[in-house]
């Protein structure tokens, strides 16, 4: 009985030796399949929040870039602000605080989907505050003249809106 067994076997294996099995088995497919869909997991989120930090960066970057515009306009016009201006929402293109009166206009460059909003206050200060709309929600980028120091996130006394803040 075990001779006929042996036999089987060996012809069994003869058999799966001359077919030329070529390609991948399910499991095999199914492996990889579910590698790929931990990796996708894994990468989709880390890359949104990769996308939304730059837009904050953005935002942050245009106050900075406001600040400078402003101090310049301040410095080439007599010791004075700009006067405020409406809400600016700029894809990428440049804005124009106020009319040249000795050669500097307060010229600030935005970036894509950035809402900045400048405001000249009572007390000769001026706040600029700005926020992406690509990036994180509700934040906003606020820089007060009358406090100086760096730009910082938006406390309560910031009011948002949806075309800017005050």
């Amino acid at each position: 009985m075990q001779n006929v067994i042996d036999r089987l076997v060996a012809k069994q294996d003869e058999i799966r030796a001359k077919q030329d099995d070529k390609g991948f088995t399910l499991i095999e497919l199914l492996v990889v399949v579910v590698i790929i869909g931990v990796l996708v997991a894994i990468a989709v989120p880390v890359y949104l929040n990769y996308r939304q930090g730059a837009a904050d960066k953005s935002a942050q970057s245009d106050v900075r870039g406001a600040i400078s515009a402003v101090e310049q306009y301040y410095t080439s016009n007599n010791n004075t602000f700009p006067a405020t201006s409406s809400n600016f929402t700029s894809g990428g293109s440049s804005i124009t605080l106020a009319k040249q009166t000795n050669g500097v206009d307060g010229t600030i460059t935005v970036s894509d989907k950035t809402k900045l909003t400048y405001l000249l206050n009572a007390d000769n200060s001026y706040t600029i505050c700005a926020m992406n709309d690509g990036g994180t929600k509700g934040k906003v980028y606020v820089y007060k003249s009358a406090s100086g120091g760096s730009v910082g996130v938006g406390d309560s006394t910031v009011k948002v809106t949806a075309t800017g803040c005050s």
